[in-house]
């Protein structure tokens, strides 16, 4: 089982530094609307990962006894590595890890995002939140969701004022 949670969390780690270094937007003023957000995103998410390593590595507040909480953790980090590059996929050319609005950028109403506003970033969460299951600890759960929802409630307030100064109130 360790080996299998190094490699589906190695995947997942390969393929967030992929997407960071290929869906960088074109824009040079981007860093003005960005507002820091992708660099505190990243720091919250390695503070919240190690912080909920040694959570789990020194507490017993178990989630659940049974060891299939690992195995249900597990496929909630691939579920949500797989549910993100396909929301990622149908945003297409407007997709970049910065916030960027491009002059021909259209609102994205349908598919995932008739249900849930920011899909990309709930999906991260269902992954952060199979990691917690795979550590099996209540605490390392607590951790993750503070700090990654933490980093991401800043980020989508950042999106949002950008999104409406370029769309109006209409969004």
């Amino acid at each position: 089982m360790p080996s299998l949670f190094i490699w589906i969390c190695g995947i997942w780690f390969i393929s967030e530094i992929a997407l960071n270094r290929l869906m960088q937007s074109k824009n040079s003023g981007t860093e003005k609307k960005d507002k820091n957000s992708l660099l505190y995103i990243w720091i919250a998410i390695f503070a919240g990962i190690f912080t909920a390593i040694v959570i789990s590595a020194n507490t017993s507040t178990l989630i659940w006894k049974d060891a299939m909480v690992i195995n249900v953790g597990l496929l909630l980090i691939v579920f949500g590595i797989v549910l993100r590059a396909i929301i990622i996929y149908t945003l297409g050319a407007f997709f970049t890890v910065d916030v960027n609005i491009s002059e021909k950028h259209e609102l994205k109403t349908d598919g995932f995002y008739s249900f849930v506003r920011h899909p990309s970033y709930s999906a991260s969460l269902i992954s952060f939140i199979g990691l917690s299951l795979a550590l099996n600890n209540w605490l390392s759960l607590v951790c993750i969701l503070l700090f990654v929802g933490g980093s991401f409630l800043y980020r989508i307030s950042v999106e949002e004022k950008a999104l409406e100064g370029f769309f109006g109130e209409h969004i």
